[in-house]
């Protein structure tokens, strides 16, 4: 396509050089012949006057009429006196330098370019006059007026067909041009648009030119200074009105100028205020819909997990508070409740950190929607906690198939980040019951059940009201055990430990003991649990060494062969896993100034193999503090003999459970033996619990048991009891024979003995 318009450019151009070129050819042509056929006779002064006058006044006399295109021209009235009074071929001559002066005028005045312009215009000059005037000799020869200009109607008739002949060429040859130079309009509509308005100037150029003809032919020398001073004085007026009119159009221009101008501007303003608008409405609208979508983000946030995508606690009890209401209403709309836990999920967390026990989270909900159908919800209730509602399942047994089968699926193992993950879980199921009134008291059951599944360690449980009792009776427990010191409602019991060999008393072990205000005295295998659960065991820990501490320092001062006494005390592994045992251990010697050597610290076998890294460094700097360390309940734990060797025990205390296994005649005895002899070796000091006959106690001595307690020396008694016992000095152990029945069991032994 640009292609096909440059090539139309170049024709179009090479069409208008051929005929620019043609018009000079034949202007030039009635130029010369022009000349060639001037009469010698016309050469005078006044023909030099009238050459002067179209070269240099003409081309700056003409006057533009005011708002239009239309213009007087004394160039053609120059033209056409030279034709009335010299001949046409002069007129020729002066039509040719007038234009050509006019052009270099305006050329002056940059109102002109264009290659050939002078010559074109010159030449096209020349050849309108010469086809003008050849138009006027054909008509007047045809009508046989030719030369006759003596009468005003001869004069009229040759100025009207010179000036119409004059037009007509010029105009037509004008429209030519036009045309080919440009094919935007015919060339009827480039005449009638571009040319008809020159009619005005020919038509007046030619009445001048018969005005100035009568005046100088015709007139005297004083009509003709009256006639030209008169034409000057109305030209300059005329002009002066000219100017002002065209001065005040001007202004009119300029005026309304301004005004399109601050039109223009207005609406440039407007344009932009509309465009700033529409900028505005549009940031407005997307504002809007990123708050729309905020407003969405926002609701499914507030009800679903960030980090899951399950539903949240709140839209977890939505769903369940319909549920409720509907079975209330229709008994056959039966749901079940699961509450799941991830069991020891901390551990993730700390070995391996909390990024991986997210992913680990992501898993299991990912693993529990896997397992459900669609028409049952699963929610993250927080933390490690999950619950799940079922339903349509029909009886508490189906929804119990289905927990055993989340059970089965979540604790498959799995590789992440290159490590091998295995994931417990507790369950707690909790039927829809007519009693349930808010999502609360539901989860709330669920919960129980689950607690009792991590309690009993089987992997799931289904609530039941005995179990809500129980779980009530232990949050009671809790709460009033954390005002048990202050209430006094605590108090240590003293077990005598004594020598076997000899029967002294060596030292007592302090046991805890709960009277409560209105329970009456609570069983410590009832309490304790829950003070290791709740992290009450700590503070209590730190009671029970203030005030055994504070007890044996007084009961050392009672007689010298006291002064060795010592108390031991258990330490759960609660408190051995924090550093602060350290400094409460530390604090206890320094209130009471008890000799640390009088303070035995027990520690169970299952709490000191839990982290026997850190068990290690724990023991190390409580012996630096210069107490005793015992390592209890030993044989009912996972001893590595690899770890037993390095922990700094002093003491390894026997449970009562192998101590309670030896018959009347020692059988069953072969553990202790196994027991005492490892402790020997270990250069520890072994100290046997539980004892409650005089078989278990000869068997003991006969094995070389360093010192024991039980029941066959003495129960655990208060503070008062045992200082009584302590002031009367009793025997400690039965004053049974001896010899005979260590003879016996000595028999015993033999008889049971492998055979190497």
């Amino acid at each position: 396509m640009q292609t096909t318009h440059r090539l139309a450019d170049m024709l179009r151009f090479q069409s208008t050089e051929q005929y620019k070129f043609g018009i000079i050819m034949l202007g030039m042509a009635c130029l010369l012949f022009a000349l060639v056929t001037i009469p010698a006779g016309t050469l005078t002064l006044g023909l030099f006057g009238v050459l002067l006058f179209a070269v240099f006044v003409a081309p700056r006399m003409t006057l533009t009429l005011p708002r239009s295109e239309l213009y007087i021209s004394f160039s053609d009235s120059v033209v056409f006196f030279t034709f009335l009074v010299y001949g046409g071929e002069m007129a020729i001559v002066v039509a040719f330098a007038e234009t050509l002066a006019n052009c270099i005028y305006l050329k002056r005045n940059s109102n002109l370019t264009g290659k050939w312009v002078l010559l074109f215009n010159s030449s096209l000059g020349a050849l309108v006059t010469a086809f003008a005037f050849a138009i006027y000799y054909l008509v007047t020869w045809g009508i046989g007026q030719h030369g006759t200009l003596t009468d005003t109607r001869s004069l009229i008739t040759a100025l009207g067909v010179i000036s119409i002949a004059h037009f007509l060429a010029s105009s037509l040859l004008v429209s030519v041009y036009r045309r080919i130079k440009s094919d935007a309009d015919t060339l009827w509509q480039i005449w009638k648009k571009e040319c008809l308005s020159t009619a005005m100037s020919q038509i007046t150029g030619a009445g001048l030119a018969g005005v100035v003809y009568k005046l100088t032919t015709y007139a005297d020398p004083v009509v003709m200074l009256v006639a030209g001073g008169g034409i000057g004085i109305l030209y300059l007026s005329y002009r002066q009105s000219i100017g002002d009119i065209n001065s005040a159009f001007d202004q009119v221009e300029e005026a309304e100028r301004q005004k399109a101008e601050t039109e223009r501007t207005r609406r440039v303003e407007a344009e932009e205020f509309a465009g700033q608008l529409t900028i505005a409405l549009s940031k407005e609208e997307q504002a809007n819909k990123a708050l729309r979508k905020s407003e969405r983000d926002f609701a499914h946030a507030a009800m679903h997990d960030s980090l899951t995508g399950l539903a949240n606690r709140k839209n977890f009890g939505d769903v369940l508070r319909r549920l409720i209401a509907e079975y209330k209403v229709d008994p056959s709309k039966e749901f079940q409740v699961l509450f799941l836990d991830i069991r020891s999920f901390k551990n993730i967390n700390d070995t391996l950190g909390h990024t991986i026990g997210d992913k680990v989270l992501t898993i299991a909900a990912k693993r529990f929607v896997r397992m459900l159908d669609v028409k049952d919800t699963v929610a993250r209730i927080g933390g490690d906690e999950f619950a799940i509602i079922l339903r349509g399942l029909g009886s508490t047994s189906k929804a119990e198939k289905v927990a055993r089968r989340i059970y089965q699926n979540i604790t498959q193992p799995f590789s992440l980040s290159g490590n091998s993950i295995t994931v417990d879980i507790n369950i707690g199921i909790a039927p829809c019951d007519v009693e349930y009134d808010t999502p609360e008291e539901i989860l709330r059951d669920a919960d129980i059940a689950m607690h009792y599944a991590k309690e009993k360690g089987n992997g799931l449980a289904v609530f039941t009201k005995e179990l809500r009792e129980r779980f009530l009776e232990r949050v009671r427990l809790e709460m009033d055990l954390r005002y048990a010191i202050d209430r006094n409602e605590l108090a240590l019991h003293y077990q005598p430990i004594i020598s076997l060999s000899d029967g002294r008393i060596v030292g007592f072990e302090a046991l805890l003991r709960w009277y409560h205000s209105d329970l009456g005295m609570i069983p410590p295998t009832k309490f304790i649990p829950i003070a290791e659960d709740s992290g009450l065991i700590k503070p209590i820990t730190v009671w029970i060494l203030a005030e055994a501490c504070r007890q044996i320092t007084k009961w050392q001062a009672m007689a010298p062969d006291y002064r060795s006494l010592m108390v031991s005390i258990n330490i759960s592994g609660k408190h051995l896993g924090n550093n602060d045992l350290i400094d409460d251990v530390q604090r206890a010697i320094d209130i009471t100034h008890i000799d640390p050597s009088s303070l035995k610290l027990e520690i169970t076998e299952s709490a000191a193999m839990e982290n026997p890294e850190h068990t290690v460094n724990m023991l190390k700097s409580l012996k630096t503090l210069g107490v005793q360390l015992s390592i209890d309940d030993f044989g009912t734990g996972y001893s590595s003999l690899s770890h037993l060797h390095k922990l700094p025990f002093d003491t390894l205390k026997i449970d009562r459970s192998f101590v309670s296994s030896v018959g009347e005649s020692g059988e069953n005895s072969e553990i202790l033996q196994t027991i005492i002899s490892l402790a020997k070796n270990l250069r520890m000091r072994v100290v046997a619990e539980g004892i409650e006959t005089e078989s278990q106690l000869h068997v003991l001595q006969n094995l070389g048991c360093d010192f024991g307690q039980g029941y066959l020396m003495a129960k655990p008694k208060g503070r008062e009891e045992t200082e009584k016992l302590l002031y009367q000095r009793p025997s400690w152990l039965p004053d049974a024979p001896l010899a005979e029945y260590e003879q016996h069991i000595s028999d015993t032994y033999d008889a049971h003995l492998p055979v190497f």
